[in-house]
């Protein structure tokens, strides 16, 4: 019987915002040899984040931020809250911002709403409550806006006062669609509702080839972090529609059971998953073929 062929998804593997961060690290741990740090991990995928500490980047906190002064602070993809460029100034860091350009311009978005409008309107946010992305966005509006991420969460919403409505990013576009829906049918006869599509697309159009990437193979072996929120709603959309899909972070979790019989094995993972993990993960497959795993 021929081995399977075993294709990796050219599709899968970081978006372009997470691509400059980590672009933006390794120049700035090449150009001096001062310590350099990010505020969080720089991307959800622990391996990532384990080669880029080895090469001499510190991952902080932002309790961690309060206790530096004068040295460089790498902010990642996500984006920040005007109080951590405050703290920094107080505390004469050196900003380094990787913040994604689809991300910093919702900032400004939502900035110029908050700040400008009057009567100013609820701003709601289509997020994941507690995620950075989301703490940013919110920062914008020194606390203020309500954060949904489920249709079950709208009740935080008075439906009778003019409501501005925002999604984080990476949210699904159908979730983001089911939300204008319902709150179009709450809301009072004279309340002005706008709604705007901040999705990004690189994200949101990955669902669509990732369900036909899925079906086109018997296996599918889907890496990405244990802290990636994009990973897990990517491998459902594989899961929904290729049983025989596994979840792995790492090369060592693949099990040779799983391509029992198959004859395509498709490789593919979330926004924060390196190619070059997806690569290990292929290796190891491969030698599990050869009877060398």
């Amino acid at each position: 019987m021929a081995e399977p062929i075993i294709e990796i998804d050219a599709r899968s593997g970081f978006c372009h915002g997470v691509v400059t961060a980590i672009r933006k690290a390794e120049e700035e741990l090449s150009r001096s040899s001062e310590p350099l740090y990010c505020l969080g991990d720089i991307v959800h995928n622990s391996d990532e984040v384990e080669r880029l500490e080895k090469a001499g980047l510190t991952t902080i906190t932002h309790s961690d931020l309060k206790d530096l002064n004068g040295v460089r602070v790498l902010l990642r993809a996500h984006g920040e809250p005007p109080s951590t460029y405050r703290c920094a100034s107080e505390r004469g860091i050196e900003i380094v911002d990787a913040t994604c350009p689809v991300v910093l311009r919702l900032q400004q978005r939502i900035k110029e709403v908050y700040d400008n409008t009057t009567p100013r309107p609820q701003i709601v946010i289509y997020g994941k409550s507690g995620h950075a992305e989301v703490n940013g966005l919110v920062g914008q509006t020194n606390g203020e806006a309500i954060v949904v991420e489920s249709l079950d969460q709208l009740s935080k919403i008075d439906f009778n006062r003019d409501i501005s409505l925002y999604s984080q990013t990476t949210m699904s576009l159908q979730g983001l669609a089911e939300m204008v829906e319902e709150i179009s049918r709450r809301i009072g006869p004279d309340v002005r509702f706008q709604y705007f599509d901040t999705i990004c697309r690189q994200v949101a159009n990955r669902v669509n080839h990732l369900r036909e990437f899925a079906e086109s193979h018997d296996v599918i072996l889907f890496v990405a972090g244990a802290k990636s929120s994009n990973g897990k709603v990517l491998f459902h959309e594989c899961l929904d529609v290729n049983p025989r899909s596994y979840l792995v972070s790492r090369a060592g979790d693949f099990s040779s059971e799983w391509i029992d019989g198959a004859t395509s094995i498709g490789i593919c993972g979330a926004t924060s998953t390196p190619r070059w993990l997806m690569e290990q993960v292929r290796d190891t497959v491969k030698k599990s073929l050869s009877g060398n795993g």
